[in-house]
């Protein structure tokens, strides 16, 4: 199949993009939850500037993650297999059934956590550290969409960069 070269471009540009922030994105976890202590109290995060700093750059890349490869790299892969784009959640429908992601509805919970994570903490710091656990335990599943989509794309040639991340 071949694809318009502004679709193609388009893919290799968010190919560079992904592997960078999945790569980001997997250090800055490893920093934050591999510590000698583990991030549980908000007074951490408000004592501490090294970990404020960590959990600043977590949330920054989980959501940016999250919301190139939802949001800019889905859609643009589904029209260049030749699948009809719509609303978020059905994108994300199809690529479960194009085994594109594992679950439709993880990427629904990882979404909210983004939410979570970027505004609600402003009014409750506990929500902030829930959600911080809850998307550290969704990191894998972020690399291993990511990984799958440029997967995809390196078996189409799409990219010009290898498909593993992390």
């Amino acid at each position: 199949m071949t694809i318009r070269p502004d679709v193609g471009l388009r893919l290799q540009f968010l190919s560079r993009v992904v592997r960078k922030e999945s790569a980001h994105l997997l250090l800055t976890d490893q920093r934050l939850f591999a510590g000698a202590t583990p991030l549980r109290q908000t007074q951490q995060i408000e004592n501490d500037p090294d970990i404020a700093e960590r959990v600043e750059a977590f949330v920054g890349r989980f959501s940016r993650l999250q919301d190139t490869l939802g949001d800019k790299l889905l859609p643009v892969l589904l029209t260049a297999l030749g699948e009809r784009t719509a609303s978020a959640i059905d994108n994300l429908d199809l690529a479960e059934r194009l085994r594109l992601i594992d679950s439709a509805d993880d990427w629904v919970v990882i979404r909210n956590l983004r939410n979570q994570m970027v505004h609600e903490y402003v009014e409750d710091p506990k929500v902030l550290i829930g959600a911080l656990h809850a998307a550290h335990e969704f990191v894998p599943k972020l690399a291993a969409s990511a990984n799958k989509m440029l997967g995809e794309m390196t078996s189409r040639g799409w990219s010009d960069v290898p498909g593993i991340v992390g």
